[in-house]
This record gives structure tokens, sequence and C-alpha cells, in this order.
């Protein structure tokens, strides 16, 4: 063989072992779905090189259907490597095959209306042909080193190189050398942590787990005077929109005509960060995790809680001469959990009646449900005090296409909510999905526009208003890594209740600052104690303020 013919030979085979190589060891180019080189040695590939070594070296060379099914297996790997490299990357924790699985029907009916059907059709074709293609790429490289393989100095050389690669990373897992930079993380790894999962799943299924007690918390809510409460989680809205120097550009004046809006009001505001217990999405844990005041981070614990009878924020505001609605837009379901929270009247999709256009998965804008839930529940006269919790939806992912802002808040209850100019406005924005922060924003500019709004025109005088944030958006936009905090808002024109919440950490005015409060479910006891006004109330039990106040209301603004 000339010396051409041998060099050409070692390039193709180094060219073939780096692309098995490449195949275990990509990392995700954040913030996108692509992947790039990691620079990394795979110890699965070092292991198959030496077992086509052995095999070529005492059973001759390898078979085609060994090939095959060598390449089916590394196609396998490589999609456990993908899911283990991007998913925490763009959405901002580990995907649970047991837990996350149960919603993918959801999500898949969510992307069918939010993108064109052909669109999903062409990505389907993309995802098949793409693995067919890389399974036909894997076998031909495997199939040029099995070549290889068939001379003496080739199968020994090549051979040894993966033995000593092998020897060198169990060594390093047996702490005798310093060799972690050199290995990239075995891919089955990423399928060993979903049977992980599964057997953790399943055994806190069969098992009697108790849920944590909550400490006992006087409160008699008499601090509110009868002041409507409002309880509004505000979708995806994490502290990314604090910290990010894009979205703060972006926001500065939509947040002003906010902070208008509540000064213009009488009213002021005091904020803080508390910490989440999820991340990217299931807003359900986050909001359980407040009303209940227990910390729920994932399903079963969520499930193991609504079939208690754990008390509740729900609970309290009801024992409080209080009526409790939930305002639920996003809802297109039944709801088993309404029943543990006890609302009086629980407003999802098919109650609030929209007419207008929808939007998205999520048709129905944010700003509408608040008008209609004004129209139903505030503005009617001779009425208890209302405790609503309201879970947003407009600023829900992927953020396209985002509702107009009604100024005209009359038109909300009309059969045309929107000029249809603005509505195809609307429609024309595209979603980026390689960079979302721009939509995020957008969805942001709304949210603060229609809560000024509101403040300014329709909000009861005495309301009491709690914005928070449910989770951070996905780390698509949230960054690589980001933190698991959210913001949270108290407005109120009550100054010495305001002057109580800062007593414990909140920060005068709408910018959250940079220390935290801690976990979200603690968040239940620090309300309850400021709201609480009266004195030798036994721990738990709430009711009409003994102070005399009535909590019967008159109406809106009264």
């Amino acid at each position: 063989m000339t010396a051409g013919a041998l060099a050409l030979r070692w390039a193709g085979v180094a060219l073939a072992l780096w692309g098995l190589n490449f195949a275990l060891t990509f990392e995700n180019r954040w913030p996108t779905p692509w992947v790039t080189a990691g620079g990394e040695v795979s110890v699965e590939i070092a292991l198959i090189l030496l077992g086509l070594a052995l095999v070529a070296e005492y059973r001759g060379p390898p078979s085609r259907r060994l090939i095959g099914a060598l390449a089916l297996l590394l196609i396998l790997l490589l999609l456990g490597r993908y899911a283990e490299v991007t998913v925490p990357a763009l959405y901002g924790r580990p995907v649970n095959l047991y837990w996350d699985g149960q919603h993918l029907p959801r999500v898949m009916a969510m992307l069918a209306e939010a993108v064109p059907a052909w669109w999903l059709g062409v990505a389907a074709l993309a995802g098949v042909g793409g693995l067919l293609l890389l399974f036909l790429l894997l076998r031909q490289a495997l199939w040029r080193v099995a070549v290889s393989l068939a001379a003496r100095r080739w199968r020994r050389g090549l051979g040894g190189i993966a033995g000593g690669a092998v020897l060198v990373y169990l060594a390093g897992r047996a702490g005798w050398v310093e060799s972690g930079s050199w290995f990239a993380e075995p891919a089955i790894l990423a399928y060993g942590e979903q049977v992980r999962f599964l057997r953790e799943a399943l055994a806190a299924r069969r098992a009697s787990v108790d849920l944590p007690e909550n400490p006992p918390v006087v409160s008699d809510l008499g601090r509110l005077r009868g002041s409507d409460v409002f309880l509004v989680f505000l979708e995806s809205y994490g502290a990314v929109a604090w910290t990010d120097a894009k979205l703060v550009d972006r926001l500065a004046p939509s947040r002003q005509r906010l902070r208008e809006a509540i000064e213009g009001s009488g009213r002021s505001v005091v904020s803080a960060l508390v910490e989440s217990p999820t991340f990217g999405g299931n807003s359900w844990l986050a909001h359980i995790s407040l009303l209940s005041g227990v910390e729920v981070r994932d399903p079963g614990t969520y499930e193991r809680l609504i079939a208690s009878d754990r008390e509740t924020l729900v609970h309290r505001f009801s024992a409080g001469g209080y009526r409790a609605v939930a305002l639920m837009p996003g809802l297109r379901r039944d709801w088993p959990e309404g029943g543990f929270y006890s609302f009086e009247r629980i407003y999802g999709e098919h109650a609030l009646d929209y007419p207008g256009p929808g939007f998205g998965w999520w048709r129905i804008p944010d700003q509408f449900a608040l008008a209609r839930l004004h129209t139903l529940e505030v503005v009617p006269t001779d009425r208890r005090p209302l405790f609503l919790f309201f879970t947003t939806i407009s600023s829900h992912a992927p953020f396209r296409p985002t509702p107009p802002y009604q100024p005209d808040w009359s038109r909300m209850g009309s059969a045309e909510p929107y000029d249809p100019s603005d509505v195809q406005a609307a429609f024309a924005k595209a979603s980026e999905w390689a960079d979302q922060a721009p939509a995020y924003g957008d969805t942001l500019d709304y949210l603060y526009r229609y809560l000024a709004g509101y403040l300014r025109e329709q909000a009861p005088a005495d309301l009491v208003m709690i914005l928070l944030g449910d989770h951070q958006p996905p780390a698509v936009v949230a960054g690589a890594g980001a933190d698991w905090a959210v913001p949270v808002h108290v407005i109120a024109r009550d100054r010495a209740l305001l002057d109580r919440l800062k007593a414990r950490g909140f920060q005068e005015g709408l910018t959250p600052g940079i220390g935290g409060l801690g976990p979200l479910h603690r968040l239940r006891t620090t309300l309850l104690e400021v709201f609480h006004a009266g004195e030798g109330i036994s721990a738990g039990i709430v009711g009409v303020p003994e102070s005399g106040v009535d909590v019967t209301r008159s109406g809106p603004g009264g």
C-alpha cells in the first residue's frame, strides 16, 4: 500500500471515529436546539471499538447484522444524549418521562393550534428522515472502522487505544486518577435516570407518605377590613424579567405606566422574590404550594395532597366571610382539584363565554377574563368581599400570538372586542423559535398594560392585589442554569399593611430587589400573619374581624 493510500485510509478511519465519538459527546448550542462538539471522549464508543477489535481477533470480521445492531444502539444512545444536554438547556430542568409524558397529548394539541398543520407535518417527516440519515451515517462509520480491523496492526493498535481509554475511565471513576474532564457522561445514564424516576414515582404511589404539617398560624384576616383580595398568578413571570438587560429596557415603558396607575389610584406597592417549586412549566405545582403551604415539587406529592383534607388559603378566606372564586381562562376540561380547594365558583373557558378571536391554544385573553370576572363578581351590590384566585394564561409559551391591549374596557364584553387591524397585527408576528425572548417581552408588556388599565379604571378602591409569578419561563428565555426565583408584588391602599410586609422582607416599589424570601409555600404563612389584626384567637381559626367591621360590600369602589 502506497504512503498516499495509507494516509487516506488513516484519514477515513479517523473521521469515522471522530463522528462516532461526536454522536455521544456533543453539547447544546444555547439558546438553540442545535448541538456543537464537546471535545471529550465517549467511553461507550471506546467499549464498542474494543469489542469490535476482540471480535475481529477471535471470530473474524464482524457481520453486517452486528454493525446494523450497533448503529441502532448508537441511535438510542444519541437520543438519550440529546435529551440530556438539550432539554435542561432549553427547558430548565431534566425531562421526567413518567410525569411529563402524561402531558404530551396536551402539548401536541397546543402545538397543533400554535403552528400550521403543514409545518408539523414537515417537522415530523424531517425528524424521521433525520434519524434514518443518522442511522446510515453511523452504520457506515462503524463499517469503515470494522474493515480497518481486519489488519492485525490496525486491530491491535486501535484495540489497545480503546482498552487504555476504558481503563483510564474506570480508574477515574474509582478515584485513582483525575480524568473527569476527559470523558463525557455516558449517554446510557440518561436512560438510567428515567428508570430511577420511574422507581421513585411508583414507590411513592405505593408508600403511605405523610405530608408535612403546616405551622399553626393565627389569622382573623381583620387587617384586610373586608377588602377584596385578588391573588393573581402571572404565567411564566420569572425573575429574568428583572435581571435580563434587554427585557428590562423593553419593559421599562409599560412598567412605568403600571407604577403611574398604582400611584394615580392612591395605592402603593411592595415587592420581593420567592423561589418557585417548578421551572418552565407545571404551574399547578406553584399554585398548590402557595395555597396549601406545602412545598410541592412533583406530581406525586400533588396527587397525595389533593386527596387529603388539608386546609388552604381558600378555606381560610371562606371561613372569614369571603366569596372564594377561581378565574381560570385556560381551563378547558373538568378540574377535580376544584373540590379540594372548595371554590364557590370556577370560571373556566366555557363559563367565560369569550366571543372574540382566539389567540393560539389559550384562546381567551387575560384582559377579557379579568373584565368578565369584574362584571360578574365585582360589580354586583350587596355582596360579600371577594377572594379571587386568577391563573393568567396569555404569557404562556410559545408566547405568540400575543393579544392586543384594548384601552376601552367596555368593548371587552362585546362581539367585537378588538379592531380587525389590531388582531391582524397580532397574528402577523411569527414566533422565533431560536430566540423567544422578544415574544416573551411582548407578553409581559401586555400583562403590565392590562393590569395598569384595570387598576386605573376598574378596580375596587380598597382592593388588595397580590401578583406573583408561577415559574420562570423556559431556559431558552431564562438562560442556562437560571435560578427558580419569581417576583411577588402586593398592591394596596393600606399603608400599614404594606409596611408589615416590608418588615418581613418586601421592598418598596415594583422592583423586587436582589434578595429572596425563601420558598414560595412559606409566603402563605407570611400573608396570613400580615392579614391578622385580632388578639387571642386560636391558631387556625378565622372569621369576621372582632373589630366589628362589616365585611358586606356595597359594590365596586365602595
